[in-house]
């Protein structure tokens, strides 16, 4: 299937060099299985205490960036860590080593790859202290360990960015998945806490009708309505959260949720998109179809609304998603094949209508391809979780059991593990 203008008239065309056709590849579940343990073998194989994981050419902006530590959850070596553990835990694999050791010196090697920035973003869910902690809590429940986190949710209640990655909207999430994994009311007043003040920041649109938050981020002034740096992000948590809230706070949510959603979708025929941004006041008009920005992420975090009243632009979206095929930029979750496939998947999850997985494991047997084709053109396999190849062999492990649980989005805590 080639890559098709699926978008025309009110919005711009997706860019088909950002695509490519998909394989014609029968669903090989002994391939995917396969697939994981190569993976999970290498990336073992690469660790080193001193450096953990060398960084990818593509993770790197410069040289400078070559000869860095990195790790951050999004990019880094928390994410590698997160993701081995997890597929112990959930019977994938059997790691070779413990890596729940290196959990206090990953704090302080994450403070220097912060740098000028560390106090400011420390509580930064995909960057800062705050995954680092959350693991580590899951490990051991102490009180000082407790008020770390409990510390690094408050004083991130006011970040100007107010999206997932640096923003409330993450931090909103880690007090979720502590109050689930431990029942406790301060964890609950956290959340409450953080959904109170993004609702205060919201802003109206009167040309769109819609609300929204203004991101500041790295002296940029942005609108983002994607799942990584903008709105739809935090309806994830808000959903899942929903019975923390108490049914009036909830009821002004579901109503502001749905008119932004609804207003701000691009629709031709039987396909629907979003724009990265709200306004385009930058002269920003191109349409990304990835997770973190347009449909895919939009799927992902409505998956579980609770009323079918998104239904037609989800479906819509996910017929979107199918036809524009896989992303040439590899099999991963932020911004590549896998990152997509897991919206089909939960299409499939929403829907029980075997077309969804059929998709899904569509592109994730393409996605194999990808990664094969990567690991011999760049020496080296991506060790990432968001950006890599471990998150990749979640997915294909989510498309072996036939779930979609998005990695620490979905789920952070395992039973007796981090």
């Amino acid at each position: 299937m080639g890559t098709r203008h699926i978008l025309r008239g009110a919005v711009d065309a997706l860019d088909p060099s950002r695509h490519e056709p998909l394989r014609e590849l029968r669903w090989d579940e002994s391939e995917a299985l396969a697939a994981i343990e190569r993976i999970v073998d290498d990336t073992e194989a690469r660790f080193t205490e001193d450096r953990y994981w060398s960084p990818h050419p593509l993770d790197c902006d410069d040289e400078a960036d070559r000869d860095r530590i990195t790790t951050p959850l999004y990019h880094g070596a928390c994410g590698v860590f997160w993701a081995l553990n997890y597929l112990e835990a959930v019977g994938a694999v059997r790691p070779r080593r413990n890596y729940r050791a290196e959990l206090g010196r990953l704090l302080e090697c994450n403070r220097r790859w912060l740098g000028k920035s560390a106090e400011r973003e420390r509580a930064s869910f995909m960057m800062g202290d705050t995954p680092v902690r959350l693991m580590s809590f899951g490990t051991e429940e102490t009180l000082t360990a407790e008020n770390e986190l409990a510390h690094l949710i408050a004083g991130n209640t006011r970040h100007p960015s107010r999206e997932l990655m640096w923003g409330a909207p993450g931090t909103l999430l880690a007090a979720l998945f502590l109050y689930e994994r431990t029942g406790g009311v301060r964890w609950a007043d956290l959340f409450r806490s953080a959904a109170d003040a993004l609702w205060s920041q919201l802003e109206w649109s009167p040309r769109y009708r819609c609300s929204y938050w203004t991101q500041h981020l790295h002296g940029w002034r942005c609108t983002y309505l994607g799942a990584v740096h903008g709105f739809v992000a935090t309806a994830l948590p808000l959903i899942r959260g929903r019975h923390l809230l108490g049914a009036g706070r909830w009821s002004e949510w579901e109503r502001c949720i749905v008119e932004t959603v609804q207003r701000t979708a691009d629709r031709v025929g039987p396909h629907v998109n979003w724009r990265p941004e709200l306004d385009d006041s930058r002269g920003s008009r191109k349409m990304l179809m990835q997770f973190c920005h347009g449909a895919p992420g939009f799927v992902i975090c409505l998956a579980d609304w609770p009323s079918k009243e998104l239904d037609d632009l989800l479906l819509a979206a996910g017929e979107t998603i199918w036809s524009a095929g896989p992303l040439t930029k590899g099999s991963n979750l932020c911004h590549g094949t896998g990152g997509n496939g897991y919206a089909l998947l939960k299409l499939y999850q929403r829907t029980r209508d075997s077309r969804w997985l059929d998709r899904a494991r569509s592109f994730a047997m393409h996605g194999i391809t990808q990664t094969k084709q990567a690991a011999v053109r760049y020496g080296q396999l991506r060790y990432a979780l968001w950006t890599g190849d471990v998150g990749f062999a979640i997915y294909l492990r989510d498309c072996i059991r036939i779930e979609a649980h998005f990695p620490t989005l979905d789920v952070f805590y395992q039973p007796n593990v981090a």
